[in-house]
């Protein structure tokens, strides 16, 4: 069985998630084989909140150079958590506008 920790890796904070706060819209990086219903178990147990929704975004590769060096950056998952209207707010991101 899979902990809450290890579905939800972190929270993304760019401009863009930031602007979603009005809609009670939430962005983290989770697990690459995490599901729709984990991801939304996981947040709610995590936070206490109510999940209304989850969409979830595979976030492909991208090539990336260092001089002569050339690689790729690491693929991952991102969902986009949207709690209910009557739900509190996720309080770490409250501290953050």
């Amino acid at each position: 069985m899979k902990m809450v920790q290890d579905i939800i890796i972190k929270p993304i904070i760019t401009e863009m998630s930031m602007d979603m706060l009005e809609a009670k819209k939430y962005a983290f990086k989770v697990q690459k084989n995490a599901t729709k219903p984990e991801i939304a178990a996981a947040v709610e147990q995590m936070f206490n909140v109510e999940v209304a929704d989850v969409n979830t975004i595979n976030m492909k590769r991208k090539p990336k150079r260092l001089g002569y060096h050339s690689g790729y950056t690491a693929a991952w998952k991102k969902a986009i958590v949207t709690l209910k209207p009557d739900s509190k707010t996720i309080e770490f991101f409250e501290g953050l506008n």
